[in-house]
């Protein structure tokens, strides 16, 4: 490929950008560096298109606020969520409003590049079309009920600790149930079950 793939990195901490963008650079990126999301915010209309890095815990204004804003602005640049804080909440919110991934802190070279993979080939319209809502049924139907359930307690953003108690079963079997409802749906991350969780409407 002739040209580099560009990647804009949103993070108030200047060593994050700093060692983002230089771990970036050296696997064959570009990049461009934001100290906030206000900053990113002023460019984005105009910016060269590529994938986004987005910090969640930013002052002014945090990446939940500059994703949101970017969807009721239609600028179409696929976002991969970043944060330090392990929360699922956040991570839930991100994947509704259209994330292509989250990834926790310190995140992985190798997470990364798999994420960034499915940004590009979403912006380059390579990716399928999203799971349709049929697909996505027929997916979840193959789950026994209580696979179900510990689904449905993952989509709205809880713990397997919340889920354990909502369902009257023990965290170690929420776990259980939570590894065989991914091995049934042929997904290796959260982020890819609840795609398919979302499409099936299974949060309400």
């Amino acid at each position: 490929m002739s040209e580099r793939r560009l990647v804009h990195i949103v993070d108030d901490e200047d060593s994050i950008r700093r060692s983002a963008s230089f771990m970036l650079r050296t696997s064959g990126f570009d990049t461009r560096t934001y100290p906030s999301g206000v900053e990113f915010l002023k460019e984005a209309k105009h910016a060269n298109p590529g994938c986004v890095l987005l910090d969640v815990r930013m002052p002014e204004m945090d990446g939940m606020e500059v994703q949101r804003e970017l969807n009721e602005r239609g600028i179409g640049l696929p976002v991969i969520v970043l944060t330090g804080h392990g929360d699922i909440s956040i991570a839930v919110q991100a994947m509704k409003a259209g994330a292509v991934d989250f990834l926790e802190k310190p995140f992985e070279k190798g997470q990364l590049m798999l994420a960034l993979d499915a940004g590009f080939a979403r912006l380059e319209r390579r990716e399928e079309a999203a799971t349709t809502t049929h697909d996505a049924e027929v997916r979840i139907a193959a789950l026994t009920a209580r696979e179900q359930e510990v689904l449905q307690g993952l989509a709205r953003g809880h713990p397997n600790k919340t889920i354990a108690y909502d369902l009257g079963i023990s965290p170690r079997t929420v776990e259980v149930h939570r590894a065989n409802l991914m091995t049934k749906l042929e997904v290796r991350s959260l982020s890819e079950a609840l795609r398919i969780a979302f499409a099936a409407g299974l949060e309400s």
